[in-house]
């Protein structure tokens, strides 16, 4: 049996190229024919047409004429200006051929197809606009939801409500009835329905914490050297410490250096009350990383500290000199600002102003200004006459603003209700060293 060579040992072709020689005259010279008739088209001067500029020649009347000598009231003292000025109440009749001005170009197409004419069929409403590549499917929802939309105006607008001095009173003392004769098995979760409510609780404002103020910080990436599956009880106990290298500002981050030392601090905090001294030694903590602002939030409307107290306490609580319990309930506090940080580039380059590598933090007693300030702050929720003395307050501050008045920080200083500096850095939410 004999097989048959191949004349290539190549798997693929090999193909060789053969350029065209130049040709031996300059391109001008060669004779390119040409059809005449695509010279002749009219889209062949559209362009030209386009970019040339019309004159807008319009006369004294714009282009409008209007012969005023045709009302002889406009000419007469006294003259009867019925054509001119009509009852609204017996409005002139209209002309047929103007009643498609009257409608309203986006609830209906029917007005402006004139008359029905008969095998034609006359669209209800105009179709929305379309993107283009959008699914078709999408167009009934929209039609259904314009429709429950418009049939929930109309509802609105039937059930005007009340919202008198008196019927706001009333709504509210209805509400309280309303949930003293409800129970708990007949509450639902607003969006999941399966859930039912197994306990209850009042609302109060946190009294034991009103006068601090709360930042809520978000990371991108979890803080410290930790892995993310590990534990790390150092992370509820950091200090963040404001910072400047070459204009820039950004947060220094510190933690304690041993797990210990977090728990010890914590549980000294929770113990201890603020009118004693000063601890003996200090709790250190240790430079980590250093986080820039990405977001800063001002107001953070819907979002509070909430702690629920079943309002028990042991024996031992009792008996010694802490006070009393508060009564059950749901205790919230709002939160001031709300920002988001993430890691910053090193850059061995940067020179710092101040930079602590170990912070030892203790407790300092508060001086005066500092109590007054937050016995004032508590007032909100502990003083019944507050909002009273608040207005009283503001009314007798109104007009009596002094430019000159710098506050900390050095920013300028404002009243209780005073609008704050818009913060762009995080010098602005903490303040300089």
């Amino acid at each position: 049996m004999s097989f048959k060579k191949s004349k290539l040992d190549l798997l693929i072709r090999v193909r060789y190229s053969n350029p065209l020689p130049a040709p031996p005259c300059p391109p001008k010279l060669l004779n390119i024919p040409t059809d005449p008739m695509r010279y002749a088209r009219p889209e062949f001067l559209d362009e030209i047409a386009a970019s040339t500029p019309l004159p807008m020649v319009v006369d004294g009347e714009l282009g409008m004429p209007l012969d005023l000598s045709q009302w002889d009231c406009l000419w007469e003292e006294n003259g009867d200006d019925s054509e001119l000025n009509p009852d609204p109440t017996q409005p002139p009749k209209l002309d047929p051929r103007d009643q498609f001005l009257l409608g309203d170009p986006t609830s209906t197409a029917g007005t402006f197809l004139g008359p029905s004419t008969p095998g034609l069929s006359t669209p209800s409403a105009t179709m929305p606009h379309v993107a283009w590549l959008r699914k078709t499917e999408y167009l009934s929802r929209e039609g259904s939801s314009r429709a429950s939309l418009a049939q929930d105006l109309k509802h609105n607008k039937d059930n005007l409500i009340d919202i008198s001095p008196d019927a706001q009173l009333r709504d509210i003392d209805a509400s309280f009835t309303a949930i003293e004769s409800s129970g708990l098995a007949s509450l639902r979760h607003p969006t999941k329905p399966e859930l039912t409510a197994v306990e209850e609780f009042e609302i109060f404002p946190d009294a034991e914490i009103w006068a601090n103020a709360y930042d809520l910080f978000r990371f991108s990436e979890r803080p410290g050297d930790r892995p993310p599956d590990v534990d790390d009880p150092r992370l509820d106990c950091a200090v963040l410490r404001p910072m400047e290298a070459d204009g820039d500002h950004f947060l220094a981050y510190y933690l304690t250096k041993e797990d210990e030392d977090a728990i010890q601090l914590k549980k000294e905090r929770l113990a201890r009350s603020p009118e004693e001294p000063p601890e003996d030694e200090p709790a250190h903590f240790h430079f980590v990383r250093d986080y820039e602002t990405v977001k800063v939030e001002q107001e953070v409307p819907n979002e509070f500290l909430l702690v629920l107290d079943d309002g028990m306490s042991n024996e031992d609580d009792l008996d010694s000199k802490k006070p009393l319990p508060r009564p059950k309930g749901a205790y919230y506090k709002n939160i001031e600002r709300k920002m988001l940080l993430k890691k910053k580039r090193v850059n061995t380059y940067e020179s710092y102003g101040d930079k602590w590598d170990v912070i030892k933090l203790t407790h300092t007693p508060m001086s005066a200004e500092e109590a007054q300030e937050r016995e004032d702050a508590l007032a909100e929720v502990t003083d019944p006459l507050f909002p009273l003395a608040r207005g009283d307050a503001d009314a007798d501050a109104e007009g009596e603003v002094d430019d000159g008045v710098v506050g900390i920080n050095g920013h300028d200083s404002h009243g209780v209700n005073g609008a704050r500096h818009e913060i762009v850095d995080a010098v602005d939410v903490f303040g300089e060293e």
